[in-house]
């Protein structure tokens, strides 16, 4: 919805906003979080407003089919570095190989011919975008499990990220948010934030009961999708290079969590 918008930061504010209308609904019957998980809640919200700059810019200069499998892909890979140090989450050899695998379509992805020439911008961004998913899911992670209750610290997320990126567009772009509601672009950003809140509200959920390396791993399977969306969709280029390096990210993850079974 966002890579198809004419304003990729307006659409994404649309996605934020609805999404923290629906959190902000859902306050008064959920569970506030803990004193303990606050400051990684805080943390989360002025992180996420570095990943929705990284977002645009990467949307901006790259295609869906290459920016989204290289930044989501970057984020399972960082969380396991940095859980493993933060709450002692360690992973097995046959995780550690599904890691590699991983990492081995990401470079792929990174490296296709002409990556760091006309894409290059669009890959630098990317990365960035991956660093952002790295540290909001980490400080999500631990949010949800010191929070008490999962489903209530989403609440309270989504509905402090009102204030931040959708006012922030809404006062520095009044015309460019008066054209997107008027085109009735508004129903596809009223549709993405409720994929958005119950996508990333079952993450957080998830992240509560078991390791935070597998759980994001096991998310970002959906790298194979965006790749299919940015081809028959999107009418990208896709290729061999891509097709072969998105398989090997999804294929890597999905090691890493067949380990556990």
């Amino acid at each position: 919805m966002v890579k198809a918008g004419d304003d990729r930061l307006v659409a994404l504010a649309a996605v934020f906003f609805t999404s923290g209308l629906a959190g902000l609904a859902a306050l008064p019957f959920v569970q506030a979080p803990s004193p303990a998980a606050w400051p990684w809640l805080a943390a989360s919200v002025v992180i996420h407003v570095l990943y929705v700059m990284g977002l645009v810019g990467a949307y901006r200069h790259g295609d869906l089919s290459r920016v989204y499998p290289l930044a989501r892909g970057c984020g399972p890979l960082l969380v396991a570095l940095v859980a493993g140090r933060l709450v002692g989450e360690h992973l097995s050899a046959w995780q550690v190989a599904g890691l590699v695998l991983a990492s081995t379509g990401i470079v792929g992805l990174a490296m296709e011919p002409g990556a760091f020439g006309v894409g290059r911008r669009g890959t630098l961004w990317a990365l960035f975008t991956g660093a952002t998913i790295a540290g909001y899911t980490v400080a999500d992670g631990m949010g949800g499990r010191l929070s008490g209750d999962a489903i209530g610290y989403t609440a309270w997320l989504f509905a402090f990220q009102i204030p931040v990126i959708p006012a922030y567009v809404l006062l520095t772009r009044p015309a460019a948010v008066r054209a997107y509601c008027a085109g009735g672009q508004w129903k596809r950003g009223t549709g993405g934030g409720m994929v958005a809140l119950a996508s990333y509200g079952i993450a957080i959920w998830a992240m509560s009961a078991a390791p935070m390396a597998l759980v994001a791993a096991l998310r970002e399977t959906s790298v194979l999708f965006a790749a299919l969306i940015g081809t028959f969709i999107l009418r990208e280029a896709m290729g061999a290079w891509r097709i072969a390096a998105a398989l090997l990210v999804v294929a890597g993850q999905v090691m890493m969590n067949l380990a556990r079974l």
